[in-house]
């Protein structure tokens, strides 16, 4: 079960690559790995694993007191949607290889979404946890987005992505908060948890609970207000709406309310609300489907109507009516998903999916003809096809269901059977548009049209997944007895009271009932419905009768947008000051209020432990009033860097050596980032613009001083316990392996905050990038970096850079005796930080301080010497590093981020003891250089070259101006000189021939 989920997630990761390698070969070679998953999940079936309620199961720690446990179970109800997942997957990966023409880019890009879509699936369905599911259930939408993007430089398709990705992350986000409900008050946090709790519709606050969870099962499945998602969805290409909008994605909130429906139909409201939606849908969807004249759009609301009715029957919870619904799932993904590769096979041949377009395809390509009449018949419930068996089933089980009594039955029926002929006339639409010959009088010319007269051949690797997908629609149609025994498999498990031999089976031939009459009416009615379509299409009102739910999507987004900016526009008035007033007046009230309204402790003052504190305290305070008083902007600077320097020493003298060189480290690296973008400010600050306010300022600064110094006195003296401080170098060393308590917390204890620290410098050091770049491209090709001899010289960079800048040799020669003792000091520092002072974030603070050297004395040229290799790409590796040092103890069996320590003895050097969280620290060490490196590239070298830019186009001007000053200058003089030839004759030199100025003036110009 795992290995399965690691092999696709590998797939996943390998896709890219191999379909850069060998092209759209490679589609069919990944199906191979949900292929051989699909007959792994199968053998389970045969091998009668989920016989009594067997299931396979895996567990893995991690923060139980959160419910955060990685709980697997492969059940019985799982496996069946397994079988859905792999198999489909695996058919259309293999489609994949037919429908695209090419190889781009972002083609390599698609294979690994899909297979990782299909890995997502798996471990949706495969997740015990409801939390784990949950995150699973998030990421196919954050996929499912991504592939109906695929088209990204359509703004339909950026749209129909972002619609998808909204509606469905809101109906996901209420169902987290309907699952935190559930457990807080249920104190059930898994799946197979739920049987076992007998008081459930006893529980307080359970209905909105539930129906918070129903929010994100109902919106995934496309069920009304919230289908519209799915039919702008097929702005995907076609393979995308074969798997994710047919077969795989919509299925998660099926899977999720079959796995609920036995449990939670105790609850009053389950019913009422999913039954009621889903007939709805069903009706819906069935009268929209026949307005539409694409092929795809006629699926898509098909679609929808189907998933109506398969969560009207499944909601039911009963023994039969879960046999009907698995049915009708495994139903509606064979015809449903081979329906989708025909009309994307129509397209790539024809290029186009009009149905006023096409005519005489059925004559044209009678195999693809045939596969599409098989589906479309199994999806209208025509004898003797799988999709009939599985539509009496449910007729049967809501006939016969004990549950429904009186109303809600016949009304159930009423709407099953009104949906049913609704499916069987757009059933007839989409076939006669797609295959039949029309007659002249028709939009398409009639005959042969030119779109299907000119159409490609449709190879096997285009109709080879469908025919598969409708081979298996007639097989189990005609031996229905593998599918009644999957699916049996399961229902016994929900159901043990009913006896195997009471129980309902899936068959062909039940004799002459009631429901096989009601199939007859649904034919007939739906075959007149059609016949009578131009009467059908005057009752279709033009606007849709309940309004567009597509247009009410946008006024509920304008809604907001709106509100976003009414409510941005009072608060925030595009002054730094007047938000920075707003920040420091709350810091001062909120607490200020606390403490003068609440209990108060005695206050215990101490000056301080030594007088160098009280020295550094003074200097402190002299810095910050010498900072308001001086006009300077790079004095400034220094002072706020002095007082940041005396902080460091008060860390120092508390026995904080960790925090010092931290503090140390970080206020010199903002010193040299003050100074970057001074460069392109005033050295002087303007005192007139300053003055205004200059006396509110000084208020509010002494205000915010003594509240903050107020809250800290009493935070201190309020501690009653002892602090856990004084438990944590125990901890450290028991289990980080360090001495270093402040190492071992940040890449052990605490290390996944660490981990979302690091990537949120990940994050800002791209958007200072992006800030500064703007819409060009930051990054740049990387080169493995040489050893230049080039002459006599103390830096790497050439001789015509050290005369554009005019270099110091005192400079040059500090950084080269520098550069090379501040990396072997910042190594010493990562290796040495778990169990003395120091660490990644110091090493690499000052790895990252040696290459600044390098650019502050060599300029860009330096820099791109020193470190040819892109800021990106090192912040990358980062990420993938410390992520490697968190996750690799789960391939052991063991929680994440466990510790480990080797120990080694070493000729000449003796003992050594190697801790994993090395490998975490080495991340954030490679970060750190990495961000700085950005900000160097970025507020560095970038502004260095716009700046130099400027001043070419500044010298460019200058010249241009000159050239036309001269132009116009001997403009002036040829003038002078006809009228000077007009009036008397040519001026002569001292031997007396003419001086040709005009001559002259010409050659000069040329």
């Amino acid at each position: 079960m795992l290995v399965l989920l690691i092999a696709l997630i590998l797939a996943a990761a390998v896709a890219p690559l191999l379909i850069r390698l060998i092209g759209r070969i490679a589609f069919a070679v990944l199906a191979i790995v949900p292929a051989a998953g699909f007959a792994w999940v199968l053998s389970l079936f045969i091998n009668g694993t989920f016989e009594d309620g067997g299931a396979l199961w895996f567990h893995a720690e991690w923060v139980p007191s959160a419910h955060l446990n990685i709980h697997l179970r492969l059940d019985s109800l799982a496996a069946l949607f397994s079988l859905i997942i792999l198999g489909a997957g695996a058919l259309v990966l293999l489609y994949c290889w037919g429908y695209f023409d090419s190889n781009p880019p972002r083609l390599a890009k698609f294979g690994g979404e899909m297979v990782s879509f299909a890995a997502a699936m798996y471990g949706l369905v495969i997740s015990d946890s409801f939390l784990l599911m949950y995150v699973f259930w998030e990421i196919t939408s954050v996929l499912s987005f991504m592939l109906v993007g695929y088209y990204g430089e359509r703004a339909s398709s950026r749209r129909a992505a972002g619609q998808a990705l909204m509606v469905t992350t809101l109906g996901g986000l209420s169902m987290l908060v309907g699952i935190i409900l559930l457990g807080r008050q249920t104190g059930v946090w898994h799946l197979s948890q739920i049987p076992k709790f007998n008081d459930l519709a006893e529980t307080p606050y359970i209905l909105a609970a539930v129906l918070l969870i129903l929010a994100g099962a109902l919106s995934k499945s496309a069920i009304a207000p919230a289908h519209f998602w799915l039919p702008g969805a097929m702005a995907a290409p076609t393979p995308v709406s074969a798997y994710l909008h047919s077969a795989a994605m919509v299925k998660a909130g099926i899977y999720l309310v079959a796995r609920l429906a036995p449990d939670f139909r105790v609850i009053d409201g389950w019913h009422l609300t999913v039954i009621s939606m889903g007939l709805f849908t069903m009706l819906l969807g069935g009268w929209m489907a026949l307005k539409h004249k694409d092929l795809k759009l006629i699926l898509a609301y098909g679609t929808v109507s189907q998933l109506g009715f398969i969560m009207a029957v499944t909601a039911i919870g009963s023994r039969e009516a879960m046999q009907a619904g698995l049915a009708l799932t495994f139903s509606h993904t064979l015809f449903k998903a081979a329906l989708f590769m025909i009309v994307g096979a129509i397209d790539h041949a024809t290029g186009t999916r009009d149905v006023r377009e096409l005519s005489g395809l059925g004559r044209r390509e009678p195999l693809i003809a045939a596969l599409g009449w098989i589906s479309a018949l199994s999806m209208a419930g025509i004898p003797p096809l799988w999709g009939f068996i599985a539509k009496e089933s449910a007729l049967t089980a809501v006939l016969e269901e004990d549950l429904l009594v009186g109303m809600p039955r016949q009304l159930m029926m009423v709407g099953l059977v009104v949906g049913s002929v609704l499916t069987m006339t757009y059933a007839l639409y989409f076939l006669h548009g797609a295959f039949a010959t029309k007659p002249a009088d028709h939009p398409s010319g009639g005959g042969t049209s030119v779109a299907v007269e000119e159409m490609e051949k449709i190879g096997p690797t285009l109709w080879l997944a469908p025919a598969v997908l409708s081979a298996l629609t007639v097989l189990f149609g005609l031996w229905p007895k593998p599918m009644d025994v999957a699916i049996g498999a399961h229902v016994a498990n929900v159901d043990k009271a009913t006896p195997a031999d009471e129980a309902a089976h899936l068959a062909l031939w039940h004799g002459f009932t009631v429901p096989l009459l009601l199939t007859a009416v649904i034919v007939a009615l739906g075959a007149v419905l059609f016949w009578q379509r131009g009467v059908l299409a005057q009752a279709q009102f033009e606007k849709p009768a309940l309004g567009s739910a597509d247009h009410a999507y946008d006024a509920v987004l304008n809604f907001f947008r709106n509100l976003s900016l009414r409510l941005t526009a009072s608060t925030q008035r595009g002054s730094l000051s007047v938000n920075l007033a707003v920040i420091f007046m709350v810091l001062i009230l909120l607490p200020g209020i606390a403490l003068i309204t609440g209990e108060r402790t005695d206050v215990r003052v101490i000056l301080w432990d030594n007088p160098w504190q009280g020295l550094a305290s003074a200097i402190i305070i002299v810095a910050a009033v010498a900072v308001t008083l001086v006009s300077n902007r790079l004095s400034a600077v220094i002072l706020v860097g002095v007082t940041g320097f005396s902080i460091a020493f008060i860390f120092a003298s508390h026995g904080a050596p960790d925090l010092a060189l931290t503090q140390l480290l970080v206020e010199t690296i903002v010193m040299v980032l003050f100074m970057l973008v001074l460069r392109k400010m005033p050295t002087e600050i303007d005192q007139a613009q300053t003055t205004k306010y200059q006396r509110l300022r000084a208020w509010l600064a002494i205000a915010t001083g003594l509240a903050v110094t107020v809250v800290a006195m009493f935070a201190m003296n309020a501690r009653i316990t002892e602090p856990a401080s004084a438990l944590i170098p125990d901890l450290a060393y028991e289990i980080g392996h360090g001495a270093n308590a402040v190492n071992v917390i940040l890449v052990d204890i605490r290390a996944w905050d660490t981990f979302g620290e690091i990537s949120v410098l990940v994050v800002a050091a791209t958007g200072v990038a992006s800030l500064i770049y703007r819409t060009r491209s930051f990054s740049r090709g990387s080169r493995r970096p040489t050893l230049k001899v080039q002459g006599r010289r103390w830096l790497a960079s050439g001789v015509e850079s050290e005369r554009a800048q005019n270099r110091s040799l005192l400079v040059d020669v500090t950084t080269r005796i520098l550069f090379p003792s501040m990396i072997v000091l910042s190594l010493y520092f990562f290796f040495a930080g778990h169990n003395s002072p120091g660490g990644g974030f110091a090493g690499g603070l000052v790895a990252g301080l040696a290459f600044t050297l390098r650019y502050l004395a060599g300029g860009r040229a330096e820099l791109e010497e020193a470190l040819p290799i892109d800021a990106g790409k090192i912040l990358g590796t980062g990420l993938l590093l410390a992520l490697a040092g968190a996750i690799w103890p789960m391939f052991l069996g063991q929680p994440p981020i466990t510790s480990h320590i080797w120990d080694l003895t070493l000729p000449l050097i003796g003992d050594m003891h190697v801790p994993s969280a090395l490998l975490f620290d080495a991340g954030v060490y490679v970060i750190v250089v990495g961000l700085i490196k950005h900000i160097l590239d970025s507020m560095g070298a970038q502004l260095d070259l716009e700046e130099e830019m400027r001043k070419q186009r500044a010298r460019d001007r200058a010249r241009s101006m000159q050239r036309a000053a001269e132009h116009r200058r001997r403009q002036a003089q040829r003038q002078a000189a006809r009228s000077a030839s007009r009036e008397g004759p040519l001026p002569t030199t001292p031997r007396g021939s003419p001086i040709l100025t005009t001559d002259t003036t010409a050659e000069e110009d040329n």
